[in-house]
């Protein structure tokens, strides 16, 4: 009778185990489904992208070509500042040396 007990309840488990397990592989395959598709449509959006900003800088390279680069003009050195040269001069007697 125990054998039996047993049997019936593991019949029972695999009665409600088994359509379960069903639903969830049918789930799981629908979110993988849905998931690869997206990452399909992503990549064949990245694909014309690609080919639409190398179809513009064609474009661009052919009607209007960049300006041929000019050096910069040299900065001039900006003013001694009166400041720094007192505080030199103020550093310079305390420690004793003569100013250059």
């Amino acid at each position: 009778m125990r054998i039996l007990w047993t049997l019936l309840k593991v019949i029972v488990g695999l009665a409600i185990a088994i359509p379960v397990s069903f639903f969830v592989l049918a789930l799981v395959a629908g979110v993988l489904g849905v998931l690869l598709g997206l990452v399909m449509v992503a990549f064949k959006l990245a694909i014309i992208g690609g080919a639409a900003y190398g179809v513009y800088r064609l474009v661009r390279h052919m009607l209007a070509p960049a300006p041929k680069p000019r050096a910069p003009a040299p900065r001039e050195l900006p003013a001694s500042d009166p400041y720094y040269d007192a505080a030199m001069r103020e550093l310079n007697s305390e420690l004793g040396q003569t100013a250059r």
